[in-house]
């Protein structure tokens, strides 16, 4: 792996569809509180068709920017960072400074904690990134084995005759 090569983690379809759905009833309040001021104010109901059309763009734009540009975690060769967990505490960090990888599960829900060897620690909600929790697991512990130097086996001088 490159060190400028980046993975991303995106959330889960499930979390998209619950916050594009929060987006949705956004919007639904907007045409409400924009249908009672054309109607308190006596406008043409033409206007209403700013507010909406707005929000429509905006609630395709955000739907776009979950599946696309939103991530959980974001690691490199070098590190991680997290993204869109409440609550994550440290949220970036080399990989070279995590001291271990356990999973755990703070109130029910399976979660991968990285803990730092200066203290502190990541949570991750496994639930919430779009693919499988073994395979998840197994990445990140291959981004921690890759930071492990192996010993130098040939240190000495070579005895070639």
């Amino acid at each position: 792996m490159s060190s400028a090569e980046l993975t991303y983690y995106r959330l889960a379809p499930t979390v998209q569809a619950r916050l594009l759905g929060a987006a949705v009833v956004g919007l639904a309040l907007l045409v409400f509180a924009g249908t009672a001021v054309v109607i308190a104010a006596r406008i043409d109901f033409a206007w209403l068709f700013v507010p909406l059309v707005l929000g429509i763009v905006a609630v395709i734009g955000f739907g776009w920017w979950l599946r696309n540009k939103a991530y959980v975690l974001r690691a490199s060769a070098q590190g991680y960072r997290v993204a869109f967990v409440r609550g994550a505490g440290v949220r970036e960090a080399r990989w070279a400074d995590i001291q271990e990888a356990v999973t755990t599960m703070p109130a029910g829900s399976p979660c991968l904690e990285l803990r730092l060897k200066k203290g502190g620690a990541t949570t991750i909600p496994v639930t919430i990134i779009g693919i499988d929790r073994e395979q998840f697991v197994r990445e990140i512990q291959g981004y921690l084995k890759a930071t492990i130097k192996p010993l130098d086996t040939n240190s000495g001088p070579s005895d070639a005759s």
